[in-house]
């Protein structure tokens, strides 16, 4: 059953009727927590005069200062005050502070954009505990070497005078963690699959190893791998919502509109507050009303400012919208939290979007000196080339490169076909196509190769291209016009005459999502 606005609208004023719930909840523990010091001198003082041994009676030596501290600390963090946070955090001596409290002062400090100061701390978390694996994602994050963080766990003491690796089997699993993080960090995303890879023989189903593993090759576009283990998650643990953005924008990439409306429900059923639903939601909502899913867009920036899948969704949908110089600050927020292949993208065909090729050159060899093995890095400075007549040749380079690097890479044959039939080799690009389609089952090959062979009026393969797409993929939209147009050519009508009904009740048309950009990721 489809999601109505209604049902969203009515969801959403339940969530803001929570969340000012929420946020009088925590301003009355503020004032609890600022009240508690001054009970606990004057409750002090009464309980040493009357002695009492009543079992009621307050019990002021159980309150630690510091804890209060970083009671009000986490109040102000949930209020999104991270100012007044660290104020009250700082009030904390370094020697008093928990693991939890080292762990709030990092992100507070990571939140702020204190990074020296959030390492410190994140490496205080690991000196008290190896196993935090919020604070070896952030190190990778924030540029520390595997080696460095792995260094900290011998640092670890236990009141059995045993290091941490004492408990670690032969497999040292934990340090090859700490490896794959930092491989996708540093954007090898090829080693830290691998790495990721052996810690699944390791744990198999463990959620949190397969959700970092799906995270990546949503990132690198092995959508169909990704979207296995996403499932495969949800299989285990059907009300998680870490990532389950990443797993909406992979099933909109595959026309899968059935998958997709059933998530968006169920994690509005589960928490409708998380930056992730809200990304979610613009997915959904994007084809029906472009302006409406930016909006859901912006609402899960509001809610985390660090969430980049939402910069990312953003940024797309303002191209759609034919709003390049906008969507480059959103691909520029997001570039600016993690440089990845995602935000290079973005940046690069916004730029073209308004004509910068300077701009969109720089990002290009940014991401190509980023990503050196990375044949998607490669095809977008071919994508800035083919942009202009002169620099076609060069761009054929990039893309045959792309193609020698990553042989199964459908995006760089898409483009490296578009470019021959705008150079007027269509028989090269029939070549190529039917090369890839013959190894690799893949609706949009089979589109490209359909649009080709209707542009040469070899119609009978065009309509077989066609059909083999949409028996790929039924939802394939730019299949489904593509078809449509083709039999209609078939049958000596123009394609591009409006119908009758068409010319009546133009306003009344639902709007149609655009055909799939081929150059695009």
């Amino acid at each position: 059953m489809d999601i109505s606005k209604d049902q969203i609208a009515t969801l959403l004023d339940h969530d803001l009727h929570a969340s000012a719930q929420m946020l009088h909840t925590y301003k009355q523990a503020l004032q609890y927590c600022k009240i508690i010091p001054k009970q606990n001198s004057t409750s002090a003082r009464t309980s040493l005069s009357s002695r009492s041994s009543s079992p009621s009676s307050f019990n002021a030596s159980a309150i630690n200062e510091n804890e209060v501290k970083f009671k009000i600390a986490s109040c102000h963090s949930s209020l999104n005050e991270t100012r007044l946070a660290l104020a009250e955090m700082e009030g904390i001596p370094s020697k008093a502070r928990t693991l939890q409290m080292s762990l709030l002062m990092a992100k507070l400090f990571r939140n702020s954009r204190h990074n020296r100061y959030a390492i410190a701390c994140y490496r205080e978390c690991l000196r008290n505990c190896p196993y935090v694996m919020e604070a070896i994602i952030a190190l990778a994050e924030l540029g520390v070497a595997a080696k460095d963080i792995i260094s900290l766990f011998s640092q670890t003491s236990y009141k059995s005078g045993r290091t941490p690796f004492e408990h670690i089997d032969s497999n040292r699993w934990l340090q090859r963690y700490v490896e794959a993080q930092c491989c996708v960090a540093s954007n090898d995303y090829k080693g830290g699959l691998e790495l990721f890879a052996e810690l699944l023989q390791r744990f198999p189903s463990n959620i949190h190893i397969l959700l970092e593993t799906a995270k990546v090759e949503a990132i690198i576009g092995k959508s169909d791998e990704a979207i296995v283990n996403f499932e495969k998650v949800r299989s285990l643990d059907p009300f998680l919502i870490t990532y389950m953005d990443e797993y909406a924008i992979l099933l909109k990439g595959k026309s899968d509109y059935t998958k997709l409306n059933k998530l968006v429900h169920d994690l509005l059923s589960i928490d409708p507050t998380r930056p992730e639903v809200f990304v979610a939601l613009s997915v959904l909502w994007e084809r029906k009303d472009e302006r409406g899913a930016l909006s859901y867009a912006e609402k899960s920036i509001r809610i985390d400012e660090r969430h980049i899948p939402a910069y990312i969704m953003k940024g797309n949908i303002l191209l759609s919208l034919k709003r390049p110089e906008v969507a480059v600050i959103a691909f520029r927020g997001a570039h600016d939290l993690r440089a990845d292949l995602r935000s290079y993208q973005g940046l690069v065909h916004s730029y073209l979007a308004f004509s910068k090729t300077k701009e969109a050159l720089h990002a290009a060899r940014e991401a190509m000196k980023a990503m050196p093995q990375s044949a998607k890095a490669l095809k977008l400075v071919g994508d800035v080339h083919a942009s202009n007549s002169s620099g076609r040749e060069k761009a054929k380079k990039f893309y045959e490169s792309a193609l020698r690097l990553e042989p199964g890479y459908f995006g760089a044959a898409l483009a490296l076909a578009e470019l021959h039939c705008v150079e007027g080799r269509n028989g090269d690009a029939v070549s190529l196509l039917e090369r890839y389609v013959k190894d690799w089952a893949d609706d949009s090959l089979h589109v490209k190769l359909a649009q080709v062979y209707a542009a040469t009026n070899a119609l009978q393969e065009a309509l077989s291209h066609y059909q083999a797409a949409l028996r790929l993929n039924p939802q394939n939209e730019a299949a489904k016009k593509g078809l449509e147009r083709l039999e209609k050519q078939m049958k000596g009508v123009d394609p591009d005459a409006p119908e009758e009904d068409e010319e009546n009740e133009v306003e009344d048309a639902d709007e149609e999502p655009d055909e799939i950009e081929l150059l695009r990721e």
